[in-house]
């Protein structure tokens, strides 16, 4: 099961990049758009990816008050914009592949 959740891991990876490359995005935000693309991710999950994605220079956030409320705004920063331009060709012909049917 181990590999599995690397595989899962790192789709999530680059869902977030994707998403937080579109707009700013909170956490809660972020994992609702997660949970239509089949990615159910816990806050304790989820919180530790981004501070880690954060800490390896892919997401950058900021702090902002709203309806009373502070909220984590991230974004991507432009080494986590190179690096999901980079996965895009990859990803591109491994979903290709996978349509095809296996011998």
């Amino acid at each position: 099961m181990d590999v599995l959740r690397e595989f899962h891991t790192g789709a999530l990876r680059l869902r977030v990049l994707h998403h937080a490359a579109q707009s700013p995005i909170h956490g809660a935000a972020l994992a609702e758009e997660l949970a239509t693309r089949g990615h159910r991710v816990s806050p304790g999950t989820l919180y530790p990816l981004l501070h880690r994605m954060q800490e390896a220079g892919l997401l950058k956030s900021a702090t902002t008050a709203e309806a009373g409320r502070r909220l984590r705004r991230y974004r991507t920063t432009k080494r986590g914009k190179r690096l999901l331009e980079a996965c895009l060709p990859v990803v591109t012909d491994l979903a290709r592949d996978l349509g095809t049917p296996i011998a």
